[in-house]
C-alpha cells in the first residue's frame, strides 16, 4: 500500500491574477500529509511557480504529474491531489450538467477542465483512491458526473458568478472595502481576493501570451489549441477534432453554430499547414457519457460551481495568506484527535466559513461509501 501525492501552488506572482494564499497552502498540506498521515517526501510531487527549483505548474507538467500518479497507482493506495490557484469556466460545447466546463488555470493559461479530471479518476485502479482538493473558484462539480454528497452545483440555480460576488460579498459588507471583487481588498492591513479568473482577464492573458488582439469567448479553445496543440486539453482537442471534421466536410448546419471569426482562423491555420489539426484528428477523449464514474474517486471543493474561493490574509502579511478553504481543512485536522472523515470535513468548513462571514460553500463529490470514509487515507 503507498501514498503518494501532487501538490500544486500557483500565485501567479507579475500578472493581473497575483493571489498571495496558495504556496502557503501548499506548504501547509505538505507538511499535514507527512506529519499526520505517514506520507514519504519522496512520493510528494510539488508544483509551485515561486521557486525555480520545483517544476512549474504548467497544463503540461501538472497533466504529467497528474498523469503519472494515477499509472502507477496500484490496487490498495491512496492517491492525494490539491490544486490552490484560480478557478474559470467556459460555457460548455456539450451537455454538461452545470452548463459549464469548470477549469483550472495554470501558470500558463492551457486550462484543465472538469472532463479531464474525470479521466484521471477513470485511471486509478479498483481497489485504491483519489481525494482531489480544489481550493479554487467554480471548483464544484470539477470531476465530472460525480454524485454531489453536499452541494448545489448540479442543480438549477438563478445565481450567476459573474452578478454576485460569491465568498467575498459578505466579507466586503463587513470590511466596508470598496473595489471591485476581481481585484485584491484591502481593509486596515487585511487582504482578500477571489481565486477566480473572469473569462476577460482570462482573454486579455491569452492575448498578451499570443501577441493576438482578435480573441473573444467563441476563439478561446481554438487559441488554446493553436498555442499549446498537442499539449493542449484532451476536452479541447475532442472539441477542435469535431469542429475541423465538419469544417473538412462543409457541414453548413454546423457551421452556422461556429462564429465565423473561428471558421476563418481554422481555414487559415489549415491552408498554411496540411498537419495543423493533427492533434485533434488523433485525439480519443472519451467524453463525459461514455463510462460511468468509479466510486474511487472524491472531490473537495472550495465552493460551488457558480461561487468563488477566498484567497485571504486577515494580518495583511503575505507569509501567512492562505485559501479560506485551505485553512479551514488545516484548522479542523489540528483540532481533530481521531479521523474526520470526508463528510465531516466538508460539514465542519461550511460551518466555520459560514461564522467567518464567507458565502462559499465547500461541497463534497463521491459515492455514498467514500462520505463516510477518512479524509486522505485509512
Amino acid at each position: 500500500m503507498a501514498k503518494r501525492a501532487v501538490l500544486i501552488g500557483i500565485n501567479y506572482r507579475g500578472t493581473e491574477a497575483e493571489l498571495k494564499g496558495c504556496i502557503n497552502d501548499v506548504n501547509r498540506m505538505y507538511n499535514c500529509l507527512i506529519q499526520r498521515y505517514g506520507f514519504s517526501k519522496d512520493d510528494i510531487k510539488v508544483l509551485i511557480d515561486t521557486d525555480d527549483s520545483y517544476d512549474p505548474p504548467t497544463g503540461k507538467n501538472i497533466r504529467r504529474a497528474l498523469n503519472d500518479l494515477v499509472s502507477s497507482a496500484e490496487p490498495g493506495d491512496f492517491l492525494f491531489v490539491q490544486f490552490s490557484g484560480h478557478g474559470t469556466r467556459l460555457p460548455a460545447e456539450d451537455d454538461d450538467e452545470t452548463g459549464y466546463d469548470e477549469c483550472i488555470v495554470p501558470i500558463d493559461m492551457n486550462l484543465i477542465t472538469d472532463d479531464d479530471f474525470r479521466e484521471f479518476v477513470v485511471e486509478v485502479p479498483e481497489g485504491s483512491r483519489i481525494t482531489i482538493v480544489s481550493d479554487s473558484c467554480h471548483s464544484g462539480g470539477l470531476i465530472e458526473e460525480a454524485k454531489e454528497q453536499i452541494g448545489d452545483s448540479t442543480k438549477s440555480s438563478d445565481s450567476d458568478s459573474e452578478s454576485e460576488p460569491g465568498c467575498v460579498y459578505n466579507f466586503l459588507n463587513q470590511t466596508g472595502a470598496v473595489e471591485t471583487r476581481d481585484r485584491g481588498i484591502h481593509d486596515e492591513g487585511g487582504y482578500v481576493k477571489n481565486r477566480s479568473l473572469p473569462l476577460p482577464i482570462l482573454i486579455e492573458m491569452l492575448k498578451q501570451r499570443t501577441g493576438k488582439d482578435d480573441i473573444d469567448v467563441g476563439k478561446v479553445r481554438p487559441t488554446l489549441f493553436d498555442v499549446f496543440g498537442e499539449d493542449a486539453s484532451p476536452k479541447v482537442k475532442s472539441f477542435m477534432k469535431v469542429v475541423i471534421t465538419k469544417l473538412h466536410g462543409e457541414d453548413e448546419g454546423f457551421m452556422g453554430t461556429v462564429g465565423s471569426l473561428v471558421l476563418q482562423f481554422l481555414k487559415q491555420k489549415l491552408d498554411e499547414d496540411e498537419e495543423y489539426g493533427k492533434w485533434a484528428l488523433e485525439t480519443e477523449h472519451r467524453g463525459a457519457t461514455t463510462h460511468s464514474l468509479p466510486d474511487h474517486g472524491i472531490l473537495i471543493s472550495g465552493c460551488q460551481t457558480d461561487q468563488t474561493s477566498a484567497d485571504t490574509c486577515p494580518s495583511g502579511n503575505p507569509n501567512q495568506a492562505y485559501g479560506a478553504l485551505s485553512n479551514a481543512i488545516q484548522t479542523i485536522l489540528a483540532g481533530s484527535d481521531g479521523a474526520v472523515t470526508n463528510k465531516e470535513l466538508v460539514l465542519k468548513a461550511r460551518q466555520m466559513l459560514k461564522k467567518q462571514g464567507y458565502t462559499q460553500s465547500p461541497g463534497l463529490y463521491c459515492s455514498d461509501l467514500l462520505a463516510d470514509a477518512p479524509f486522505v487515507c485509512d
